[in-house]
């Protein structure tokens, strides 16, 4: 089994449930008391989000390499970011390493394409929402991103930041999501996809009138894959 480095701690609810999700499938696949050979180098949230508020894109790639190096220092033969919004710098992070990096949007727009889905809805924080680092591997691939309404991104960026990533779980956010997504659906959406990382921790399948793709659980099974396959 290859070890899997896992650049964390962004928020640390997150990359708790990668941690499970690696084990449980690692025992799942395997068995037996088999568990993942993981490295976690969980980051300070703050400076890095700081980044975020500020666009400063440079010190927030300068701080995710810096923890990326030293997974690859520690042993690590690939590296995941446990984040789907800090991909904003993954190209940066993926080149200064020499290691595999495997990029949670890639492997999420392969899930969809396989899927046959030609229009995805996309339910981010706003960093994610108003790039194109993220949708961009979607539109090479010819489907249609609908994110939700200009008025709508706000709130879903304060329950990403100021709920989920602190652990906290609340029914009214779910009902206020819930609208977000009857509303991408409303407008074309065939799938939607939860890519802000802590989403899965608060919607669930019945959450949402057509298929949710979490991209957490995408990303743990394109490691799993990655780890269990030689080298």
């Amino acid at each position: 089994m290859r070890l899997l480095g896992v650049l964390g701690g962004m928020g640390w609810s997150a990359t708790a449930e990668y941690y499970r999700r690696l084990n449980e499938g690692i025992d799942a696949r395997l068995g037996g008391l088999h568990s993942a050979r993981v490295l976690v180098h969980s980051l300070d949230f703050q400076p890095v989000d700081d980044a975020e508020n500020a666009g400063d894109w440079d010190e927030m790639a300068r701080l995710l390499v810096e923890g990326a190096r030293s997974l690859q220092a520690g042993g690590a033969e690939g590296i995941i970011l446990a984040a789907n919004t800090m991909h904003v710098v993954a190209d940066q992070v993926a080149d200064a390493v020499d290691v595999p990096f495997l990029h949670i949007a890639e492997a999420t727009a392969r899930r969809v394409e396989a899927s046959r889905q030609r229009k995805v809805g996309l339910l981010a924080t706003l960093t994610t929402m108003s790039g194109d680092f993220y949708t961009t591997p979607f539109t090479q691939r010819g489907i249609e991103v609908i994110l939700p309404e200009e008025a709508e991104r706000p709130e879903v960026d304060r329950i990403i930041y100021e709920e989920l990533v602190h652990g906290v779980i609340k029914d009214s956010s779910r009902r206020a999501l819930r609208t977000v997504l009857q509303g991408m659906t409303d407008r074309g959406a065939e799938c939607v996809v939860l890519a802000g990382t802590e989403l899965g921790l608060l919607l669930e399948e019945d959450d949402c009138p057509v298929p949710l793709h979490d991209t957490t659980a995408i990303h743990v099974d394109q490691a799993l894959d990655w780890m269990l396959t030689e080298g």
